[in-house]
Order: C-alpha cells, then structure tokens, then sequence
C-alpha cells in the first residue's frame, strides 16, 4: 500500500508539473497573440478611416462639381450616391470560392440566421431612409457652398448620440457631451452666414432651403448609423465582412429603386440629355464626374459600415465628422470659396468638438487596458486554485 501511494503522488506531481508548464508556455503565448490581435485591429481601423475620409472629400468635391458646372437634377445627384454599389459584387464570387475551400475541411456550428422577411424588413426600411436622406443632402448641395454644406454636415454626430442613446445605449460622459455642444454651435453659427456670403447665384429663401435640407439630411445620416449598428448586433449578430457588404449592397438597391420611381416620377429624367450637351466641361466629363462620384461613395459606405461594425456607430460617425473640415479649405481652391471669419470658428468648433470625443475614446481604451489584466489574471488563476482544492 505504501508503495502505491507513492506511485500515485508522483504521477499527480508529473501531471501538475506538466499542467504548470503548460501554463507558463499559454501565458507566454498569450501577450504575443493579444498583441498581434490588437495590431490587426488598428490595422482595420486604419483601413477603414481613410476609406471614410478619402470617400467622403473626393464625392462631396465631385457632388458640387456637378452643380457648379452645368447639372441641375437632384435626383441625379441623390442617385449616384447610391447606384455605385455593382462595383462591390465582385466580392460575392471571391468570399463563395474562399467558402467552399474552407468547408471541405472544416465543418463550422452556427446560429439560426434571420427569416427571409426579418431581413428584407431591414433593408426596406434601411434602403428607404438612406433615400430620403441622400435626397435631402442633394438639395442641400445644390443650394449651399459646400464648405457650408460641409460644416453643417458636422452636425450629424449630435443626431447620432441621441439616436444611440435611445437604439444602443450609448452611455454620455460630460467630454461627449461638450463635443456634441460644440458640434453643434459650429452648425448654427452658419445660420447667420447668407448676411456675410456672396449668394448672388442663390436666394435667401433658397438658401434657407438648402440649410434646413442639410439639417434634416444630417438627422437621417444619424438614424441610419444607429439603426445599422442596432441590426447588426441585434438581428444579424455577425461580424464579419460579408456583413458589411451585404447591409450597403441590398440597402443601396432598395434606395436605388427608390430613388429611381423619384427619377422619372419628377420628369427630370427627360431633361439629362439636354443637361448632359450643356455641361460647361463636356460629355465625358459628365459620365466621369458622375460615375466616380458613385464609386466614392461606394468607398466611403464600406469604411461608414466597417467602422460600425469594429467600434460604434458614434465613432463611426466622427471619424465622418473629422474629414468635414478638410472640404471647406479645399473649397477655397477648386472652387475659390471665401474663407471668412463665421467659417473658420466654425471649423475650430467643430475640430474642437471631435478632439474632445476622440480623448473620450482614449481614455475609455486606456481603462480597459487596466482592466483587462486583472480580468486575465483571475481567469488563469481559478483553474490553479481548483486544481490545488482538488488535489
């Protein structure tokens, strides 16, 4: 009896010594692992922003372009926010050849997906206000400077938090609070700016028009972001990027086709050919303005949604906000805007709004950095203290 004992506590030794080196080379592993799944996500991150900013200036640049030079139609200008979405099919053919390579070896376990009807409901509605929303942006554009149109734009970010808080539960620390404050000083300030603006192209009354159209566009740009967001963790409960490129192709066609019956519903559609002969800098100018406005905003869609889909709708939209200002000072060079004093404390307002959410953001990332040691630690230690009770 003696020596079994014996035997058996030096095989419970091996296996704990074993259990202990096993745990040294997980806890090894696990910094080096954390750490390149930290990096890939800054990576992502990065990827996305600069598809949000690029996007952005370049489609609202080509967007007033349009009008600047000859076009007139606004359903024109809301459709090529939205028809550019073919360009990403390509996709679709690549992920389904990459799919069935990976189910030869691997057989995955996953959850229900939604109905056919749930997600159809979804892309309605999406599609839907996404059309109305690029409409409203498209009189603002035509009606507006597009430094102002851009400023006022910055005002979307208010809207978004206070869609968020009701969707998502976005929680208010007073450094969001003040950057939504600011966000959106810099926004009324421009109601005073058709007193201080050369507007002889454009009434006041039209003016007004575009002003309030901006306002109501940036409204709707928020909902949209929160309800995305408020799907994709709710109903669709993935991510991944197919995610990403299914909510902006079926959303983009149902406000296509939405877009579309407005087209031909105005008779505006009868007018493109005249539009077209009469561009200031021709034909195909006019094909290429229009075409690589679409695909702008195609790119800009992709870093919105992926930024969703990594952080928050809110961050999402701040990263939008941030190229806001770059519009108006390349205004001033392509379409030699003025640069006066209502614009330029606007665009510190609005800079100064998003450095105080972008410092929130830090100091949410720095705590959980803090946290998540401790977490680490209490996780790896409670199969340590069970084996040890155990034993």
């Amino acid at each position: 009896m003696g020596e079994a004992q014996e035997v058996q506590l030096c095989i419970r030794a091996q296996e704990a010594n074993e259990a202990n080196s096993q745990g040294h080379t997980n806890d090894s592993n696990q910094p080096t692992s954390r750490q390149t799944r930290k990096l890939t996500f800054w990576i992502r991150i990065g990827v996305y922003a600069f598809f949000v900013l690029s996007g952005q200036t370049v489609a609202t640049l080509l967007g007033r372009l349009y009008y600047e030079k000859g076009g007139k139609s606004k359903w024109m200008g809301t459709l090529v926010q939205l028809v550019g979405f073919p360009v990403l099919l390509p996709y679709y053919f690549i992920s389904a050849k990459r799919y069935k390579t990976k189910t030869n070896d691997n057989t995955t376990i996953q959850s229900k997906p939604p109905s056919f009807l749930v997600l159809a409901s979804i892309y309605l509605v999406l599609g839907l206000i996404l059309a109305t929303d690029c409409y409203l942006y498209s009189v603002g554009l035509l009606y507006l400077p597009v430094s102002t149109y851009s400023l006022i734009c910055a005002s979307q970010l208010a809207f978004n938090a206070f869609f968020s808080f009701f969707l998502n539960s976005q929680k208010f620390t007073p450094y969001i609070i003040n950057s939504l404050v600011l966000l959106t000083i810099s926004s009324v300030l421009l109601v005073f700016q058709s007193d201080s603006e050369d507007t002889s192209q454009v009434s006041k009354g039209k003016y007004a028009i575009g002003f309030v159209c901006t306002i109501g566009a940036s409204a709707g740009y928020g909902l949209v972001l929160s309800l995305t967001q408020f799907f994709m963790n709710r109903v669709l409960k993935k991510q991944t990027f197919s995610v990403i490129m299914d909510v902006i192709v079926f959303q983009s066609l149902v406000a296509s086709l939405a877009t579309l019956v407005g087209l031909f519903a105005s008779s505006e559609w009868a007018s493109l050919g005249k539009e077209m002969n009469e561009y200031e800098l021709g034909k195909v100018s006019y094909v290429m303005n229009l075409t690589w406005t679409a695909i702008s905003w195609q790119v800009f869609s992709i870093g919105v949604v992926g930024l969703i889909l990594e952080v928050s709708s809110l961050f999402s939209n701040v990263i939008s906000v941030l190229g806001l200002p770059i519009v108006p000072v390349l205004a001033v060079f392509f379409f030699h805007e003025k640069m006066d004093g209502i614009k330029a404390m606007a665009m510190v307002l609005a800079i100064w709004g998003f450095i105080s959410y972008a410092y929130q953001n830090y100091l949410d990332s720095y705590s959980t950095r803090k946290e998540n040691p401790i977490r680490n630690s209490e996780s790896r230690a409670s199969p340590q203290r069970e084996k040890v009770i155990n034993g």
